[in-house]
C-alpha cells in the first residue's frame, strides 16, 4: 500500500527470515564465520543461541545457502515431541522412507542411511531449531546420535539453535557429556544504538530506497530504546512507523510520532511484559520507550542552555571590555598626573 509513496520495491520490515535482508552486525558476522568454520571443518556439535527475534533462523538460512551440495541437511523446527517422534522427524527430513515406529528400528535405519552417505563421500548435518524446548531426555538422545561414527569421523554433525534457556539446560549435570562435545558456541546479542540505525537503513536500502524516511533528531534513538535492539521488534515498530508516515503523507519521522505509536500500541506491555509488570508493581509509570520519553524535552532544554551560555559569554565579554577600557583610562590619568607633578617638581627645584 505504501510502496509507491516511499519508492520501495518490497516491504522492508517483513518478519520472514529472508537471508537477502540479513544485516551483519559485528556479532552476527562473527557468528556466521564461526558457523561456517564449524560446518566446513566438521567440528562436532555447534550451538547457536540468542533472544527471540535476534536473527538466528535468518543466519542459519544464509548459512545453508553456502553449504556445498555434497552435504545433506535435516532441519527440525518442532521440538515439543517424544524421543521416538524426534527420531522419526529426523529420518523423514533426511528422506528415509520407513514405516518403523520403534526407536531401535529408527536408529538402525538412520545409521544405515548415514553409512550410505559416507560411502558416497557425502556428509550429513542435523539442524534442530527451537532446541530450548527439548527436555533432558531428548537432549541426551541427540547426544547419542553423535555416537554414530566410523573409525575415522562422525557420521552426523549436529547444530543446536535456541533461546538463552538452552544454555541453562546444557549447564545441568545430567548433560555434561553433551556440553563437553560442543566445540563452537555463538550467541547473538541485541544491536546497539548505532547498529540499530544501520540495520533500519540497510533494510530500507534492500527494499529499494535507503532514504524512504527522514529521521529527525532523537527518533532513531527512540526506536532503539523501545525495541531494545532486537531485530524482530525493530521490524514491527518500523512497520508502524512507515504506516504512520504514509497515513500523514510525509517522509519525516519525529520523536513525537514514534512515541505516539508506542502509546497507541501499548508497546512496553506488549513486547516487554515483565519489565512493564515490574514497573507497575513498584508503582512507577511505564515509559513508552525507556529513556526516550524526555528526548524532545531534553533537546529543547539543551538548546536553551546553549543559548543562555552564549548570552552569558557575550555579557562577560562586554564586561571585560568595559573593565579593560576603564583600567586603561585610569592608567592614562595616573600617567598624566604623574607627569605634571614631575614638571612642577622640576620647576620648583630650579
Amino acid at each position: 500500500m505504501y510502496l509507491e509513496h516511499f519508492s520501495l520495491q518490497v516491504k522492508p520490515f517483513e518478519l520472514l527470515p529472508d537471508p537477502e535482508f540479513l544485516f551483519l552486525s559485528d556479532v552476527h558476522r562473527k557468528a556466521l564465520t564461526f558457523l561456517e568454520y564449524g560446518l566446513l571443518e566438521n567440528t562436532g556439535f555447534i550451538l547457536l543461541t540468542g533472544e527471540v527475534g535476534a536473527g538466528k533462523t535468518t543466519l542459519i538460512r544464509r548459512l545453508l545457502e553456502k553449504i556445498p551440495t555434497s552435504i545433506t541437511i535435516s532441519k527440525i523446527f518442532n521440538t515439543q515431541v517424544s524421543p521416538a517422534q524426534l527420531l522419526r522427524m529426523i529420518n523423514d527430513d533426511f528422506g528415509i522412507v520407513s514405516a518403523a515406529t520403534d526407536k531401535t528400528d529408527l536408529l538402525r535405519e538412520l545409521n544405515d542411511f548415514l553409512i550410505t552417505q559416507y560411502g558416497a563421500n557425502k556428509r550429513s548435518i542435523l539442524i534442530i531449531d527451537e532446541a530450548q524446548n527439548l527436555g533432558l531426555e531428548q537432549l541426551e538422545e541427540v547426544r547419542l546420535l553423535s555416537n554414530l561414527e566410523t573409525s575415522h569421523q562422525k557420521l552426523l554433525q549436529i547444530v543446536l539453535v535456541g533461546q538463552p534457556e538452552l544454555r541453562d539446560k546444557l549447564g545441568s549435570p545430567e548433560l555434561i557429556q553433551l556440553r563437553q562435545r560442543i566445540l563452537v558456541h555463538c550467541h547473538l546479542s541485541p544491536l546497539n544504538s548505532q547498529e540499530t540505525e544501520s540495520y533500519v537503513l540497510h533494510r530500507l536500502e534492500q527494499a529499494g530506497n535507503r532514504s524512504a524516511l527522514r529521521w529527525q533528531p532523537g527518533a532513531m534513538e527512540c526506536v532503539h530504546a523501545a525495541s531494545r535492539g532486537v531485530p524482530r521488534v525493530v521490524n514491527i515498530l518500523c512497520h508502524y512507523v512507515l504506516l504512520d508516515a504514509f497515513s500523514n503523507s510525509t517522509h519525516d519521522v519525529t520523536v513525537e510520532s514514534v512515541q505516539a505509536i508506542l502509546h497507541h500500541l501499548d508497546f512496553e506491555a506488549q513486547f516487554w511484559p515483565e519489565a512493564a509488570a515490574k514497573a507497575a508493581n513498584a508503582g512507577e509509570s511505564v515509559p513508552s520507550a525507556p529513556g526516550s520519553g524526555d528526548v524532545a524535552v531534553l533537546l529543547e532544554t539543551l538548546g536553551n542552555i546553549t543559548e543562555n551560555l552564549c548570552q552569558t559569554a557575550e555579557t562577560l565579554l562586554q564586561t571585560a571590555r568595559t573593565l579593560s577600557d576603564a583600567l586603561l583610562a585610569t592608567l592614562e590619568s595616573h600617567a598624566e598626573l604623574s607627569a605634571k607633578e614631575r614638571r612642577k617638581s622640576g620647576i620648583w627645584r630650579r
